[in-house]
């Protein structure tokens, strides 16, 4: 009895241990740990953006540290042409914009994908301008204490961030609102912002096809709603590409189609000649009603069928996103999407949440066990007469 309860407290240890936030030790000057390939890809959005202000160097930081195995980006364009990660168009949702007295006078009012937009927007404004922002938390109901501290970073330091990791960590890119970018910002040549962000990608050594080796050394996804963006930089880099879907009803900003057109067979058979998947916003793969799922669609099923991955978005852990299903418990969510729907990477906001979940139903070799294989180490220590007791 006293080795039972023994085992129990070195069963307990190990629990704690497992739970840990710090996942990845530094491998030193060695070989990087590589990329995980046999498990859907963990892809943090905007970062661990549930816990620090999106698309910050500091949010970027912690996802890596949680055990991301992509870190995901949304790319536009400054006044001066510079590259800079950043979601919105707009800068008032996430930035203090609004308390800075001397850009009062740039408040602009665009049509943005048909919808009359005020505010103040990144192509109004030059690097150096907009490094003097600092970002804020877009959701009231997250933690507010890193309000204020960090500024807007650019592609290339969200790059060196990625480059700079202890181990293989992917990027994944959003080459966003092209059709406005190109509108509004001029580069040198005649380039366009699609050409822009492939060169920037290609300085640091991004490339090379899907599970290449280049590609596992420096794994990427470049991804868009816009489709003619990801047909028009095939023609640049042979790195795997994947189509955005909106809702269904929604159109295009560059073809008009509607999403549900996008989707059909006859238009997976045209674009899987350039990408390698889709991102479906995930109510798009199964419906909701009341805030309850419904049967799920057949976009995952045909998709899989024309030998594209899926990778919806976006995963949440609070309550207010969570469906009744789960009985607000965002394991449940995962269970769900990777077992039943079966997809092939999840874009999250809670990256500790999502890997600390795979870790313990499915631990890579060398990582941390599940629960069920620590019961069955600890059940082949127990002595035959500990057993019987």
């Amino acid at each position: 009895m006293i080795l039972t309860k023994c085992l129990l407290l070195v069963w307990l240890s190990l629990l704690t241990l497992c739970a840990g936030r710090t996942l990845h030790s530094h491998p030193g000057k060695g070989a990087k740990q590589p990329i995980q390939t046999s498990r859907p890809y963990n892809i943090a959005h905007r970062g661990s953006n549930g816990e620090i202000p999106e698309e910050t160097a500091a949010s970027y930081l912690r996802a890596i540290e949680e055990g991301t195995d992509f870190i995901e980006t949304d790319i536009l364009a400054t006044k001066d042409g510079k590259l800079i990660c950043f979601h919105d168009v707009g800068l008032d949702l996430t930035t203090n914009i609004a308390s800075i007295k001397e850009f009062t006078d740039r408040k602009r009012t665009y049509n943005v994908q048909g919808f009359n937009i005020t505010g103040f927007f990144t192509f109004d404004f030059t690097l150096q301008e907009l490094k003097t922002l600092r970002t804020k938390q877009r959701y009231a109901f997250r933690d507010q204490q890193y309000n204020g501290k960090y500024p807007i970073i650019t592609f290339d330091e969200f790059l060196t961030i990625a480059r700079e990791a202890p181990r293989v960590v992917g990027i994944y890119p959003e080459i966003k609102n092209p059709v406005l970018m190109n509108q509004h910002v001029k580069w040198p040549g005649g380039k366009r912002f699609e050409d822009k962000v492939v060169e920037t990608l290609k300085k640091y050594g991004y490339g090379g096809a899907y599970l290449s080796k280049k590609w596992l050394n420096k794994p990427l996804f470049i991804q868009s709603f816009a489709p003619s963006s990801l047909v028009y930089i095939s023609n640049l880099t042979d790195s795997p590409k994947v189509l955005l879907i909106d809702d269904v009803t929604m159109p295009t900003q560059d073809t008009n189609q509607t999403y549900a057109e996008i989707t059909s067979d006859a238009y997976f058979r045209y674009i899987k000649k350039y990408v390698v998947g889709i991102g479906p916003w995930k109510d798009t793969i199964v419906p909701i009603k009341n805030n309850y799922m419904q049967a799920p669609t057949d976009l995952v099923k045909r998709a899989h069928a024309h030998k594209l991955q899926v990778h919806p978005y976006t995963y949440r852990n609070e309550n207010s996103y969570l469906h009744f299903n789960f009985s607000q418990d965002p394991y449940k969510e995962y269970e769900y999407w990777i077992n039943e729907i079966k997809v092939d990477g999840l874009f999250t906001d809670f990256t500790g949440s999502l890997h600390s979940y795979q870790e313990w139903t499915s631990p890579l070799p060398g990582r941390s066990n599940s629960p069920r294989q620590l019961l069955s180490q600890i059940a082949s220590l127990v002595s035959p007469y500990d057993k019987k007791a």
